[in-house]
């Protein structure tokens, strides 16, 4: 309920913060706010800057395509390699995704295009990750995915049920980007003394401590600048490069803001957080039940900006800095639902997966196809599972019934499922639960999901109530209190 009521006030604020901020003159981009910094004295004009964050938007493109090369044996180069674009601060790393493809063209070609000297490892979650053995910080649980990945047949392990390139991506679009954003920045950064804005952000700097910690957040979502002269779906194709439409060459019109005929990776294309909130908007997975996430997010971020420009290079009021927390506040609520929303949506794939397994299996049929897709999709939900749970605010009792019903590991057709990992690296396995009651505990992720996020979206929603699912699948009544 308090996470309810903090979502209703953010969405009032939002309201009446805005409606002054959108009618003071500036345009709906983000980008090319004035240098307020008294006494500076550089040739800068803009003091816009979030290059950092999209290098690492890149890095994880990169190592996601990465982690899909493995040959079913030990690649010492490959995780060497992965390594490169996520722990270390290599230079000379070349762009693996996204690329140019087809019309779709793509500005720069190396990371160091963007910004030199960016890792991952460094931006990663700190905390224990409770849904995964061994008390693994998110940088150690990251690496050893990275080590499994090199290993594994194109980054999937069919034997214990992991695909990696979607627990590594899932996964890292919550413990770097959506901790970064609303649990730094957003938070310890917006305290009266933390990053000041009557001071350079760092010694000759063009911008204030304010105003660069507000742009790295924005950096972390992922979105184009001018994403509010586009609709969801104009945003969710650009990242998907037009793969999706009929006219690929449309992407690229929606990208090229200033129509040099390139997309610019800094300021034009979408990523992961910002492509996730535009799918559900525009209903790219299915039925959209009138979500607003991606245009209210960045319009947040949009007019928290304007306030901190606004102030001209002085200290904020506590006036200021209170509405500025507004708009961090209605920032990470939503950003909290599409993480949620992810979750809720894969819990229905595996749902669905499971059924289309077990007809297939009762039918002696070849289940390659299906237990692939079961294995991905599970990788999506777990990734997403854990990145939920990377925010500012500890989920508890919310968090515990998720891992327990999610699992270290899905629960496979054989019905092992990984308990453990061993002093060794590696999976213990032992009997899991019945088919029924894994599948019983999807629609009940889905349940929790309205219930503590109040999702909205609810693609691929299970049908039925949690007590004619359990007599439907058989899944007895101890399935129907975790």
């Amino acid at each position: 309920m308090y996470r309810n009521n903090v979502l209703l006030a953010s969405a009032i604020s939002l309201t009446l913060i805005s409606g002054g901020a959108m009618a003071d003159g500036h345009g709906d981009v983000y980008g090319k706010f004035p240098v307020t910094v008294k006494g500076y004295s550089g040739s800068k004009t803009s003091s816009t800057s979030y290059t950092g964050q999209i290098a690492r938007h890149v890095l994880h493109d990169s190592l996601k395509k990465l982690s899909g090369k493995g040959s079913g044996t030990a690649d010492h180069a490959l995780k060497t390699k992965m390594l490169s674009y996520y722990a270390t601060k290599d230079k000379g790393r070349a762009i693996i995704a996204p690329k140019t493809k087809g019309p779709f063209a793509v500005k720069q070609v190396a990371v160091d295009d963007i910004s030199g000297g960016k890792n991952l490892a460094g931006k990663t979650y700190k905390g224990t990750i409770a849904g995964m053995p061994n008390g693994m910080t998110g940088q150690e649980l990251v690496e050893f995915w990275i080590g499994k990945a090199s290993r594994a047949k194109k980054g999937v392990d069919t034997a214990n049920g992991y695909n990696y390139p979607q627990l590594i991506s899932k996964f890292i679009m919550g413990a770097v980007s959506y901790n970064q954003a609303v649990d730094n920045y957003l938070d310890e950064k917006l305290g009266a003394d933390k990053k000041p804005n009557d001071k350079p952000y760092k010694k000759g700097a063009p911008y204030t401590g304010k105003e660069h910690s507000w742009d790295e957040a924005f950096g972390y979502f992922g979105t184009p600048a001018h994403t509010l002269k586009l609709t969801p779906r104009n945003v969710y194709e650009i990242a998907k490069q037009g793969s999706k439409s009929k006219k690929p060459e449309d992407a690229l019109n929606y990208a090229d803001y200033n129509k040099d005929g390139v997309v610019d990776l800094k300021t034009e294309m979408t990523f992961g957080p910002a492509y996730y909130a535009a799918g559900f908007d525009a209903g790219s997975y299915g039925k959209s039940n009138g979500t607003n996430y991606l245009h209210t997010i960045t319009r947040a971020f949009l007019d928290g900006r304007k306030l901190i420009s606004s102030a001209n290079g002085k200290k904020l009021t506590d006036s200021q800095r209170s509405q500025l927390m507004g708009y961090a506040r209605i920032i990470s609520s939503n950003w909290e639902k599409v993480l949620a929303e992810a979750t809720f949506k894969y819990a229905g794939s595996v749902y669905n997966d499971m059924a289309k397994l077990q007809t297939i299996i009762e039918a002696k049929g070849d289940t390659s196809k299906a237990l692939s897709n079961y294995i991905k999709h599970w990788g999506e939900l777990k990734g997403f599972s854990l990145a939920l749970q990377t925010g500012k605010e500890n989920l508890g009792e919310t968090a515990t019934k998720l891992n327990r019903m999610v699992g270290f590991g899905p629960l496979m057709p054989n019905l092992s499922q990984v308990v453990d990992i061993d002093s060794n690296g590696n999976y213990v396995r032992d009997q899991g639960g019945s088919w029924g009651e894994y599948m019983l505990h999807m629609a009940k992720i889905q349940k929790l999901m309205v219930d503590e996020f109040s999702v909205k979206a609810q693609n691929k929603a299970i049908s039925g109530d949690i007590a004619d699912l359990a007599k439907k699948l058989g899944a007895g009544n101890s399935a129907e209190n975790d």
